[in-house]
């Protein structure tokens, strides 16, 4: 009988304990992060294939994206599919895309500022002009040869963007909070 009565206290503490956790992560899996594992050579040399990412969904929900964050988004053209990119273009800016040659036009820029592309490993020669509307964003990979992206595609609404990348869990040689994070000198 004793024995009987420790192995159902047994199994009511594991599921207690299955409960709680579940309780703990299946909210922070939905609302605050995610794991997301880089596919393909487009962001080389900042992310390799098979990078293993945490991807932080809180901070789009509080604050703006900005220029140079590398995003995680659903595809335009088939929202099952997810891309990791590089924000360039935000809302209402026009991107002119000339070669190794970025150039963005807003309103504190009238005449335009060339992007400082410290991140990108290898240019393209195309040529494009494309005008953000609202809550529009223009995405490039770092690995602009290998990269599609808005260039191809067109601008990434922003209910589209799932979040942005916290961490690099793998590989641990390359470990990291933010990876990726690079700032823009306008």
């Amino acid at each position: 009988m004793e024995k009987e009565k420790l192995k159902e206290q047994s199994w009511w503490e594991l599921g207690r304990f299955a409960l709680i956790a579940l309780a703990i992560v299946v909210p922070v899996r939905i609302f605050i992060a995610q794991p997301f594992v880089v596919s393909g050579s487009s962001m080389v040399p900042t992310f390799e294939n098979k990078n293993y990412l945490i991807i932080d969904e809180i901070s789009y929900r509080l604050s703006e994206p900005k220029r140079d964050d590398v995003v995680v988004f659903r595809f335009p053209g088939d929202p099952k599919k997810f891309y990791i990119k590089r924000i360039i273009g935000l809302p209402n800016e026009t991107v002119d895309v000339n070669g190794e040659v970025v150039t963005v036009i807003n309103k504190e820029h009238p005449n335009g500022f060339k992007l400082d592309q410290l991140y990108v490993q290898n240019q393209s020669q195309t040529i494009n002009h494309f005008e953000l509307k609202d809550a529009e964003y223009f995405v490039m990979g770092d690995n602009r040869s290998g990269s599609s992206d808005s260039r191809i595609w067109g601008a990434v609404r922003k209910e589209l963007l799932v979040g942005k990348a916290f961490l690099r869990l793998l590989p641990i040689s390359q470990m990291d909070i933010w990876p990726g994070q690079y700032e823009q000198s306008e």
